[in-house]
């Protein structure tokens, strides 16, 4: 099984190496791809719900190595999440709690497994890594995992209506799934109503407008500018929503109502 990484360690910093190499110990022939490694730092909330669009494009049978954790080192639970063929490793604060409540079933385990040796703020090298390696392997009774009834901390499954994600074009992703979120409807920041368009080359140059993103999000772009320095927009930014009145029809030069 190939392991898949999630975190908010970024890829400059010195922590998705070491990552890495404790995966490398427990599961030195299996695959590692880095999915994201600047996921929305401690805001665990908006994490979750990029986490849980990501995984659509994660083959059945990987193992998702899920890090966004400010509360490292607290009371909070390490635990597994085997939902949609996949096995989800991370904490106990909610991370997880998105993917696996939109999966048609999923089961929660506490992880039982302790290392020699742990830190007070780095699980995600001294604890995820070696477990999300175990199960890549297959190695799932080493791994010491206790069945449990649900997950602590739940988000649900409702969308977010907030920003989640801004690339480096400046496109913004929202927490919005296109799947529920019709087209007669116009986004609205800052006072500033922005519609739909399928594509880029459907607008003007500069002009801002939203779409189906590859991941099936509502996301917001300017052609060939960036949406988030023109709305002046960060991470967490709320959105709101109107939809588009049709034109009033006329009979005889008279308006119906």
């Amino acid at each position: 099984m190939a392991v898949f990484l999630f975190t908010d360690f970024g890829s400059a910093d010195i922590y998705v190496g070491q990552v890495k190499a404790a995966l490398l110990e427990y599961a030195p022939r299996q695959s590692v791809v880095d999915l994201l490694h600047d996921a929305p730092a401690f805001s665990v909330r908006a994490s979750a719900h990029l986490l849980a669009a990501l995984l659509a494009r994660v083959p059945s049978g990987a193992v998702v190595l899920a890090v966004v954790d400010p509360g490292v080192g607290s009371a909070r639970e390490a635990v597994a999440v085997r939902a949609s063929g996949r096995w989800l490793v991370g904490p106990d604060n909610g991370l997880l709690s998105v993917a696996a409540g939109r999966a048609a079933r999923h089961e929660a385990y506490t992880i039982a497994w302790r290392p020699k040796a742990l830190s007070n703020s780095f699980h995600g090298r001294d604890l995820f890594a070696p477990v999300a390696g175990m199960l890549a392997r297959g190695d799932r009774k080493r791994a010491r995992l206790r069945k449990r009834a649900r997950l602590a901390v739940t988000f649900g499954t409702s969308d977010l209506s907030e920003v989640i994600y801004v690339d480096h074009f400046g496109n913004v992703l929202t927490g919005l799934r296109a799947s529920v979120f019709r087209r007669d409807r116009v986004l609205v920041v800052n006072g500033i109503r922005i519609p739909y368009a399928r594509v880029y080359s459907e607008v003007p140059q500069g002009q801002l407008f939203w779409y189906v993103n590859s991941l099936g999000l509502v996301e917001l772009a300017a052609n060939s500018a960036s949406a988030q320095r023109i709305l002046g927009i960060v991470q967490g930014c709320p959105l709101d929503s109107e939809t588009i009145k049709p034109p009033a029809r006329t009979d005889r030069g008279r308006l119906t109502i």
